[in-house]
């Protein structure tokens, strides 16, 4: 096994510090055979950490250059990384961190992952992926959104044959590969960090700088607000994205929604419908208090799609219903809406949350 130690540029725009102390930060990235934990190997695993002692970075890479000194190779790993809090990877959750397990306990070695917390930028990312625009979530795909070129011109799939034809031949060149794929891979993460800052957004309050309603051509009237970047972004804003009732874009420090309101006649549903009777030729629903003194010929005990009232007006659409009070187009219709009126977003508290579900994210399930 060759250990690989030595100082790297470590270049992000990203406050570093913002995702705990920085010497119990540990970056990490594998190298395998393939992609079975039960049936291919590991040959590399390399890291990134903060050197207390030196105040720099350091790439740390452990190389199994024979096929029997993965065992050593996972043990100097995993003795390694005791030291650390929190892991950083990409899309490590679903590959690198199983696989690793796998390997242990093929060998019967007692290590996990119980002891520090895992961040995975790829996770955090994926439900940004529509918005952001990005034709793949790989971590090339992410570089290239945010500027950073690099070196290396393989995927870790193509050299698994590069390294079968190192271990036959110990060509120089063929292990510099090896080593400078995974180094890029290294290095390339902190430089993605910043793009952190967008799954960040929904954790931050939004400011309304300015609402306008407008009518366009269509005659449905819409509500143009606008806000600020709840942070300053180490990286160009930019994002877009919409719902069926909405549309977002960003850029710079602004951040703009668009929201198409309802025009015409919405029902409010009233909850405890067996208060109330239905009057069919009404079509809507009154309480029974008041109800009694209609002839039983022109009433029905309400039902819970029967009991509402209807009101005609302008509304707004939430996903959520977060303003009062809630109409709907039918019983159980998923959007609620509320009757529009600027003074709705004169409570700060309800307006960013009504901003953050206009967001067009579609949140991770694992």
């Amino acid at each position: 096994m060759n250990v690989i130690r030595h100082p790297i540029p470590f270049q992000t725009a990203y406050p570093i510090d913002r995702l705990g102390p920085r010497h119990k930060l540990l970056f990490f990235d594998i190298e395998t055979t393939g992609f079975s934990g039960d049936k291919n190997q590991v040959y590399l695993i390399g890291c990134i950490c903060w050197d207390p002692d030196t105040s720099q970075w350091l790439l740390v890479q452990w190389f199994a250059d024979t096929l029997d000194s993965e065992p050593a190779l996972l043990i100097s790993f995993f003795t390694f990384l005791a030291d650390y809090t929190k892991l950083i990877h990409f899309n490590g959750d679903a590959f690198d961190l199983p696989f690793l397990l796998k390997r242990c306990r093929h060998y019967g070695l007692p290590y996990d992952f119980s002891q520090v917390e895992s961040l995975d930028i790829y996770r955090r990312l994926r439900p940004w992926r529509a918005v952001l625009g990005l034709t793949s979530l790989k971590q090339k795909s992410v570089e290239l959104f945010l500027g950073i070129s690099r070196e290396d011109l393989y995927s870790g799939g193509e050299l698994i044959s590069i390294y079968e034809d190192y271990l036959l031949t110990r060509d120089p060149a063929k292990y510099r590969l090896l080593i400078l794929h995974n180094e890029d891979d290294l290095k390339g993460m902190p430089q993605i960090l910043p793009i952190l800052c967008y799954p960040e957004l929904v954790r931050e309050p939004f400011h309304l700088m300015e609402q306008r309603l407008t009518l366009p051509d269509s005659g449905q009237p819409v509500l143009e607000m606008r806000c600020q970047l709840p942070f300053s972004f180490p990286v160009p804003f930019k994002a877009q994205g919409q719902l069926p009732f909405s549309a977002f874009c960003g850029e710079s420090a602004d951040l703009t929604f668009h929201v198409r309101l309802f025009q015409g006649e919405l029902k409010y549903f009233y909850p405890n419908y067996q208060d109330y009777y239905y009057l069919p030729y009404e079509d809507m629903a009154i309480h029974k208090s008041v109800g009694e003194y209609v002839s039983g010929k022109a009433r029905k005990k309400a039902t819970a799609k029967t009991c509402y009232t209807r009101k005609n007006g302008c509304f707004l659409p939430q996903l959520i219903p977060l303003f009062q009070p809630v109409f709907r187009e039918c019983f159980g219709g998923k959007l609620a809406y509320t009757p529009y009126d600027a003074s709705l977003f004169l409570d700060e508290r309800a307006t960013s949350a009504y901003l953050h579900q206009l967001l067009p994210i579609q949140e991770s399930s694992g």
